[in-house]
Order: structure tokens, then sequence, then C-alpha cells
């Protein structure tokens, strides 16, 4: 997953070469595939079923981090109902190329989790603000000084004063749990850091078994049908702890005066698992639905780690086969493919072929390994969108003629950048629901927030009250 860079009138493109896109294109689509992963999945069960060890689950705790209160919550009860030994590590926030927006990052964490609590029966309060430093640091202690069962009997009182800014009960809690020193704390998390980079990952809230990372309450999921599976649920048939929340359908009536922003990217494995449904979606509601596409990060000059990548691709990958969606014949559309298709976007849109070109050149890229840096392959995400090849390749030569920072298209992707990260996101997919004066109702990132658009539209339809967390 290397990247390689170069400068360009000031902005940085990706110039990976034919042999870097083979490669990597190679690597991801072998790690997709869905027999390469039962397979790594029957290894590891060999391998503990021979050692007669148990099915130890590791958690990594971020006290900071919103994703991870929620996570907290969830600890008691998943390791009543599930035959497992639980580990818990406490780490610090990620950094260097792992993140790149971290102050965009922890406020989402607060946001976002305050916005998907309630719909998993879990508690966080409202507001973005951030929680005092002493606080954290006293938060920190009083987790540091629990073995297992302590840590799970008040994490989540713990992390509720912490995020409700109060002083009084974080004190009682302190008195009531007792705190470790500074140092401690700092070797603590010092360990935790240790074994997070061993285990190849870099974030907090993160589940980790068998050889597989699940990202908090949202990929919970995954690790609980995966213990299922191997007799380890001890209500097997019962519904699961932290199941994803349904898409629910929308009645058209009235959904016709808001609208829908989608911010996709040609690039984004996540935009690839999600695109159609998404589009899918908003023609049954009825709804208004607008893309806003962006540069991929890469792209954008946004460095990114070898680990990052792995999990993001293997990450999309396990939500496509949970969606039924075809996913993971990969051939990496990163640099001219995505300038290229770019530059016909704002003619697709002139045709009102938009959507059918987005739609054609993310399954030519992630499902169907197309590799569209060639000409026959960029004509045939063409013509399956319904447009014209003859006019795409004059509209191409015309491009390649005109001086970067002066093409439409340029312009047009860093209005989206820019109206992307007014709204305090920077990821993709990512949606804003505007209602019909305009005004923004709800701004998500993720594929896996498409059913909180869905529950949100129901709210402004019905004038439902928003559950409580």
């Amino acid at each position: 997953m290397a990247q390689t860079f170069k400068e360009q009138g000031g902005a940085a493109t990706m110039d990976p070469g034919p042999l870097l896109r083979w490669l990597t294109s190679k690597v991801v689509t072998r790690m997709c595939a869905p027999q390469r992963i039962e397979a790594r999945r029957e290894r590891v069960e060999r391998r503990r079923q021979r050692a007669g060890a148990a099915h130890v689950v590791e958690y990594f705790h971020q006290v900071d981090d919103g994703y991870s209160h929620l996570a907290a919550q969830m600890l008691a009860a998943l390791a009543e109902r599930y035959d497992i030994g639980l580990v818990i590590h406490l780490v610090s926030a990620p950094s260097g190329d792992n993140v790149a927006e971290p102050e965009l990052l922890a406020r989402l964490s607060r946001l976002d989790a305050a916005l998907i609590a309630p719909h998993y029966k879990l508690r966080f309060p409202a507001g973005d603000a951030a929680p005092a430093q002493e606080l954290v640091r006293q938060a920190a202690a009083i987790l540091c000084a629990q073995d297992l069962g302590g840590f799970m009997g008040c994490a989540a009182e713990v992390g509720q004063a912490l995020w409700a800014g109060d002083r009084a009960r974080l004190q009682a809690l302190a008195d009531q749990w007792c705190s470790a020193s500074d140092d401690r704390v700092a070797e603590r998390i010092a360990a935790g850091n240790a074994r997070r980079q061993q285990l190849k990952h870099y974030s907090g809230a993160m589940f980790f078994y068998g050889d597989e990372w699940y990202w908090g309450v949202d990929r919970l999921y995954h690790l609980e049908q995966r213990l299922a599976a191997l007799g380890a649920d001890h209500r097997a048939g019962e519904p699961l702890l932290a199941p994803r929340p349904p898409v629910e359908p929308i009645e058209p009536e009235g959904a016709g005066s808001l609208t829908l922003e989608c911010f996709p990217s040609l690039r984004s494995p996540y935009t690839a698992v999600c695109f159609d449904q998404v589009v899918a979606f908003a023609r049954a509601a009825g709804i208004r639905l607008v893309l806003r596409p962006v540069l991929p990060m890469v792209m954008r000059g946004v460095p990114a780690t070898r680990e990052k990548g792995m999990y993001i691709f293997s990450d999309a990958a396990r939500e496509a086969r949970a969606a039924g969606v075809d996913f993971g014949n990969f051939y990496d559309p990163i640099g001219d493919p995505v300038r290229s298709a770019y530059a016909l976007y704002p003619w697709a849109c002139k045709q009102g072929r938009e959507i059918e070109l987005m739609s054609c050149f993310l399954r030519a890229a992630f499902a169907e390994g197309i590799n569209t840096n060639k000409e026959r392959g960029l004509r045939y995400v063409v013509e399956q969108a319904g447009l014209d090849w003859q006019t795409a390749q004059d509209i191409l030569a015309e491009d390649a003629r005109t001086p970067q920072g002066e093409r439409d298209w340029e312009t047009l992707l860093e209005g989206n950048r820019e109206a992307l990260y007014q709204a305090g996101l920077w990821g993709v997919p990512s949606f804003r629901l505007l209602d019909q004066s305009g005004h923004e109702r709800l701004a998500v990132w993720g594929q896996d927030r498409l059913w909180l658009v869905a529950r949100t539209i129901q709210q402004l339809l019905t004038g439902q009250p928003e559950p409580a967390g």
C-alpha cells in the first residue's frame, strides 16, 4: 500500500505508476477474497483448539474518545453472554499519518456518539465540547487502578461523568474506586499502545479477536456473529447485543421537500460499498439526491499508513459481504483513472448521467477488477453509464490541454471539499440532510450511517422527538 507523490502546480497529486497500481490491486483483491478470510479464520481456530486456549477478545480503550465510551458500556454484557476471555488495554489517541484531522476526529467522536447512542440503548451526553484535560487525567487514573471486574463495573459511570463534565461525580467515583498514580497511568497506556502497535492497529474503541479488528459498537455485530458461529454464544438464537440498525424505508409523501447531499470519492472502498444503496434509498424515499464528489485523500496529499489502508479495505470487504454487495475484485483507480473520470463528470451531469458514471466506475474498480487506467477500461465505464465514448475522448483531450488549476472539475471538487470541511467532516462517504429551507439537519460520516439518515428523515416527517440518550 505504499504511495508516491509528485508536486504539480502546488497541489499534491498521486502518481503510482502501472506497476504499483497493479501490485496494490493484487494485494487488496487477495486480502478481500472471502475464501481467504474463511481459511484464515479456520487456521486461527485450529491453533486455539490445539493450544486449549479460550476465545480471547482484547479491547483497546481511549479515555477521551466518544466511541470508546459507547464500547465500554457493552463490555459487561459481552463478557456475560459469550464464552470469552476479555483483556482490556488503555491507549492514547491515534497520531501521525494514521489520523488526517485529529481535532475533527475528536469532535466527531463526541457528536456522532451522542447521535447513535440511544439507538443502541446506550448513553452519551449531548454536546460537542471537549472534556477538560484534568478530568480526562482523573478518569484515566480511576480506570488504570482497576482489574477486569473493576473496569467493567465503573467504566460506564466514569465515562458518563467525564463526558458530562461532572467534576463532583468523577471525584466521588475516584473516592469509591481508587486512582492510580501518574506514573502508573503512563506505564499502562504505554503498554496498551505497544500491544496495539504489535497487532498492527492505531485507533481506540477497537476489539481484536483472532487476527481481525472490530471498531466500536458499529462493528460489534461482526464479532458477535463470529463468536456465535464458533459455538461461544451462551444465548444462541437470541438477538445480538449490538445489531446493525436497519435502513428503514421512508414513505415518499413529504420527503420530496428534503435534500440528501452525498460526498463520495471514486477511490473510496466504503463509497463503493454503499453508493448504489444510497441511490436506491433516495429514489424509493422520493428525496432529492445531490452528489458532491471529492478527490481521494491521498490525491489531496494526505498520507496513509499501510496499517490503516489494510484495515480499511478488509473492513469494507466485511461490510460489503454483510450487505450483499459485490466487492473485492479490485483494480486500483488512483491517479489518472480518477482524474479522467472526474474530468468527464461535469459533462455527465449535463447529460443527467452523473449517478450512472459514478456507479459504473466504482463497480468496475472495486467489483469487476477492470483497469480504468487503460483506454478499454475507461471506455467500458463510459459506455456502461450510457454515455458516448467519442465525445468522452474529445473532453479528455481538451482536459489534457488545460493547465492544472483551471479545469472546471477541479473547481467543482474543491468547492465540495470546502463544504465537507465546513460541515465538520472530511472523510467519505459523508452525508448532509437539508430541510426545505436548505438548513442542515444532519451531517454524518460513513457508509454505516445511512440508517441514521433514514431515522432522521422519519423524525422530520412525523415530528417525532429524537430518542433520549
